[in-house]
């Protein structure tokens, strides 16, 4: 029997990251199905009007309905499975609501910030997401998570954070220096199993090639360090040589 729920996917998503932390919060099985956003096919344009990832097939008696826009999916998912990850509270529950939105800016402005084409706006983006950050900073309560429990605003931050994992194995950019309390939290985030799970082994590797596939001054600076790298003379046992 297939699963109730299929979260169609695409392997560098952030959105669908979000969904799949979600799904294993609330403990769910789930199918996941990664597609090629570069030649989408025609199934998946039938099921996602804006032809974006993530969707949330729901299979019921009746059929299958298709569920699209990663908050959407995330709030259908908090309305019918337990645990709850929004607070009870209606204006606490608005506050994260719009600490979600804050999220999705933030995304935006780390793709700004990664496909930037020069170092001057590259420079530009990384004080731009300085101050994001700080802005964050002052929301966050003690930790280890946004708001007490592990909410919805806490699944939507991770995949935004996750980005610099990656991006410090190859760039000394810092755009956390002020933000000791993002610096937790962005701690505690990768190592929660559910956000550690909603990507892929190989997501680090597929991301850095992705960044330097937009030929922007990050790709640029992972490139070089790769150059750099692979100009290190060998260790004396790796090349055969006296020990």
């Amino acid at each position: 029997m297939p699963a109730r729920l299929t979260l169609v996917s695409h392997a560098l998503c952030p959105y669908v990251q979000r969904a799949a932390i979600a799904l294993a919060e609330k403990g769910v099985d789930f199918e996941r199905i990664d597609i090629d956003l570069a030649h989408k096919p025609d199934w998946f344009l039938a099921v996602s009007p804006l032809g974006k990832t993530p969707v949330l097939l729901v299979r019921r008696d009746d059929g299958t309905v298709p569920v699209f826009e990663s908050a959407v999916i995330c709030e259908y998912l908090d309305e019918t499975l337990p645990p709850p990850m929004h607070p009870a509270d209606p204006l606490r529950r608005a506050r994260h609501r719009a600490w979600i939105e804050v999220a999705s800016a933030t995304l935006a402005t780390v793709w700004q910030y990664y496909t930037a084409p020069d170092a001057a706006t590259f420079e530009r983006r990384r004080i731009e997401l300085a101050k994001r950050f700080e802005q964050v900073e002052g929301a966050l309560g003690e930790g280890p998570w946004f708001d007490g429990a592990f909410s919805l605003v806490d699944a939507a931050f991770a995949p935004a954070l996750r980005y610099f994992d990656v991006f410090d194995t190859f760039a000394e950019v810092d755009v956390f220096a002020t933000t000791p309390r993002v610096r937790a939290w962005r701690r505690a985030l990768m190592e929660r199993p559910s956000v550690r799970a909603a990507v892929a082994p190989e997501y680090p590797r597929l991301l850095r090639e992705f960044v330097e596939r937009q030929s922007g001054h990050l790709g640029a600076l992972s490139l070089a360090q790769r150059d750099a790298a692979a100009a290190r003379p060998l260790p004396p046992q790796a090349t055969g040589g006296p020990r």
